[in-house]
């Protein structure tokens, strides 16, 4: 399959290009600086452009049958761009010719309890706010959306970070996800199995899920 990948230069970018890569897929990654992008591989082109400006990627992206997007705007400080970008892709995908889009999404807007959302918790850290906000606000915009692109949006648990890639992996919906000692986590290496595994299974369209141990 041959895949698009928005922001591949970040640490959840990076894991899901070495597994997509490791699965056999051709890879476009678009990226702002490709000095920041370390992986080198015959299956793997980079274009270097802004998700935000979509003249400098689109014809590059012809022939690709699905886009996975992680973004962030902390190099910018201003995690309000987060909204806009899902909003691009779902305008401008089509013009490449690609109907399918798995978005990095945030645990913010998962819920705890009918009703409480994993931000709303008064330890919730402030300095996550802007992000967790502004990814509720992409979540919103992919349920307003109805034009012809597919969507996932698949949320983190709370914890993400660098660890062993075992493969294993439960998907949720609205839920945070716990493990039977209470705890919301998962490595990266096992997110981007999980991503992956939708974009090839096709399985999740037009939905949110979550996925964690």
């Amino acid at each position: 399959m041959k895949l698009v990948l928005f922001g591949a230069t970040g640490h959840i970018g990076q894991g899901i290009l070495d597994e997509a890569l490791a699965r056999g897929h051709e890879v476009v990654a678009v990226v702002r600086d490709a000095s920041r992008l370390p992986q080198r591989h015959d299956r793997l082109t980079v274009v270097t452009a802004d998700v935000a400006q979509p003249a400098g990627w689109t014809s590059a992206l012809h022939g690709s049958e699905a886009a996975i997007a992680s973004l962030s705007a902390r190099r910018d400080q201003d995690a309000s761009r987060v909204p806009g970008y899902a909003r691009t892709l779902l305008d401008q995908l089509p013009d490449a010719g690609i109907t399918r889009l798995a978005w990095v999404g945030g645990a913010g807007s998962l819920e705890v309890a009918p009703g409480r959302r994993v931000i709303d918790d008064p330890d919730f850290p402030a300095a996550w706010k802007p992000e967790a906000e502004a990814q509720g606000e992409a979540l919103a915009a992919f349920r307003a959306y109805r034009g012809p692109v597919e969507w996932t949006y698949v949320s983190p648990p709370a914890l993400i970070e660098p660890g062993e890639r075992t493969g294993a992996y439960r998907v949720g919906g609205e839920q945070l996800l716990v493990d039977a000692q209470g705890r919301s986590r998962i490595s990266i290496g096992d997110y981007a199995v999980a991503l992956l595994d939708r974009v090839e299974r096709r399985d999740a369209a037009d939905r949110r899920i979550t996925v964690a141990y």
